[in-house]
């Protein structure tokens, strides 16, 4: 008897599954949710991510804002580094940032994911949708994280944080 190899879903069906998902959300200023999740697939792949990472980049918010149950996660067709990355990146209730970048840190490839999470966060372009004080919020907490996972200000050094 041959042993089968697993077969996992293509990228163009991850991307339609988190579409589908994530349909009727919006972001902050109101923009449909899956232009953001495509912002993102596309930093990963722009900064050399793998197709693992490419489909955790489409799936990284879809667990943490219940458009996908973990279940789910667990039981799909896709590679266990692919499940491993969403988990690093989905942040839990309470949880201090501090141990949501060590998970992030400590999980290989979750890293890049979480990098082009920030990096379309903090797009002054989207940023500036928001209300001063929602800007300043944001751009105060994606700056922290950066500093937690040891990534550099977009076009700057390392702070000193």
């Amino acid at each position: 008897m041959t042993d089968i190899p697993e077969q996992h879903l293509s990228l163009p069906a991850v991307e339609a599954i988190a579409r589908a998902a994530h349909a009727t959300q919006t972001d902050k200023a109101g923009r449909p949710y899956t232009e953001h999740l495509s912002a993102v697939a596309e930093g990963v792949r722009t900064r050399g991510g793998t197709a693992e990472q490419i489909a955790a980049a489409w799936l990284h918010d879809a667990v943490e804002d219940d458009a996908l149950s973990e279940q789910w996660l667990e039981e799909a067709a896709l590679s266990r580094r692919t499940k491993d990355i969403v988990l690093a990146v989905t942040k839990r209730p309470g949880e201090p940032p501090e141990a949501y970048a060590a998970r992030i840190l400590a999980t290989p490839g979750a890293l890049l994911v979480k990098e082009a999470d920030l990096a379309h966060n903090a797009d002054p372009e989207r940023l500036a949708a928001l209300d001063e004080a929602t800007r300043k919020r944001l751009t105060e907490k994606y700056a922290r994280m950066r500093a937690l996972l040891g990534l550099r200000p977009p076009g700057g050094r390392l702070s000193a944080m």
